[in-house]
């Protein structure tokens, strides 16, 4: 009996655990989530200051352009003005620099005209607020920067970093992978031997994880040799927080990881109503989360995508968990399983009037790798569906934009 996909999602969400938080630098914050509310303790910027290079002025003084003023100050970034504009008076002004006492407003450098003897010609009458930035226009004291729960991207570690606040964010996994199968051999092998396969999945496994952020260790191509495979596992559960391989979790008699894992295990293997992806294993070896994959790699993507990718963003203690839908046409006629939820791998294009269109972007077999390198999305066909007319509607997976879907709003309260 097939498990439905939704039921095996929840059961990986609630059996992985949330990793233990930790103090980071701001460059190492990017990619991981933040595990505390993060509050301004000060207005940024602290001080009025100008948004261009120019003169600071009095409003006043330049209602009836032009108007010669004398320039009694220079003031650049970082310096403390030490006079105050009194009438028919402007200060020569950078960027960034604080505003002067007595000055409202700024006048751009290019409605200026230089003078001898110090004076400054103002071509454009200035209003009050003028290219001024106010204090606290950024953030304010005591507000709510950001939530716990985001993953942090370069502008929020650039925003803390404005702030003086040092990231706590939750560690990031340390996940153990590894390809099984007697028919694998090493990308580098330049001829190949009948029957043998260039192992890919490694590589496939550990883009998707390094693009995530995790760090990864490699132990290689396993053999179908059982104790061979254990030995393996032994090392890859020390010092690990998920453990993920590929092959070995179907019905054939060489499924090594099944065997190894009957006994000494938590791991179920299960069929799960989705294609491609159907088989997939889960469950935990020594309380660390262990996640079988299948052995095409386009089942591997998927499979990832649906279950492993989600998990380990909720070990990070993330909020968005699943990556963003749209709703498109499929300008193809597909017919699909209704027993399970398909994934079709397409390209995607936006018409004129904004909508979005898909088609398929090769053969859909599980092997065909070469589809979904060419794919912006999956095309998700939901169980009982069967056949999808040229023009029918479907929910389009966008594949290469970040995940925007919470765990409620994909799962609700399951």
């Amino acid at each position: 009996m097939m498990r439905p996909l939704a039921e095996m999602q929840v059961e990986v969400l609630e059996r992985v655990p949330l990793l233990d938080e930790i103090e980071v630098s701001f460059a190492e914050a990017i990619g991981a989530v933040l595990s505390r509310d993060v509050d301004a303790r000060e207005d940024l910027p602290g001080f009025e200051n100008s948004a261009m290079d120019g003169f600071a002025v009095i409003a006043a003084d330049t209602v009836l352009p032009p108007v010669d003023l004398a320039v009694v100050d220079d003031v650049a970034a970082g310096a403390v003005p030490p006079v105050t504009l009194i009438g028919g008076t402007a200060a020569r002004i950078m960027t960034g620099a604080p505003i002067p006492a007595g000055a409202d407003a700024i006048v751009p450098v290019e409605a200026t005209e230089a003078l001898q003897g110090g004076r400054v010609r103002i071509l454009e009458a200035a209003s009050v607020g003028d290219h001024i930035r106010p204090a606290g226009g950024n953030v304010r004291a005591g507000a709510r920067v950001f939530d716990a729960g985001l993953r942090m991207r370069a502008v929020h570690a650039s925003v803390m970093a404005s702030m003086g606040v040092r990231p706590v964010v939750h560690r990031r996994p340390v996940v153990a992978m590894m390809s099984t199968g007697d028919e694998l051999v090493p990308p580098s092998t330049p001829a190949l031997a009948r029957g043998a396969v260039r192992d890919s999945n490694r590589t496939l496994m550990k883009g998707l994880l390094t693009d995530l952020g995790v760090e990864v260790r490699d132990y290689g191509i396993i053999n179908d040799d059982t104790k061979t495979f254990e030995s393996v596992l032994d090392e890859a559960v020390e010092g690990t927080d998920a453990i993920v391989t590929s092959g070995g979790v179907s019905m054939g008699a060489y499924d090594i990881v099944k065997i190894a894992l009957r006994e000494r295990s938590s791991v179920d293997f299960w069929k799960i109503a989705m294609q491609p992806g159907k088989p997939f294993g889960f469950g935990t070896v020594n309380d660390v989360p262990f996640f079988g994959l299948p052995g095409n790699p386009v089942s591997v993507f998927v499979s990832y995508e649906q279950f492993m990718r989600p998990a380990l963003l909720a070990m990070m203690g993330a909020d968005l968990l699943f990556r963003d839908r749209v709703r498109g046409v499929l300008d193809d006629g597909v017919d699909t399983n209704p027993n399970k939820t398909v994934f079709l791998r397409v390209t995607v294009e936006r018409d004129s009037d904004g909508g979005w269109h898909a088609r398929k972007s090769g053969g859909q077999s599980s092997n065909v790798l070469s589809a979904l390198a060419f794919a912006d999305a999956l095309a998700v066909v939901p169980v009982g569906t069967g056949r999808v007319e040229p023009g029918g509607t479907v929910e389009l997976e966008m594949i290469h934009w970040p995940e925007a879907r919470s765990r409620r709003e994909v799962l609700g309260d399951r």
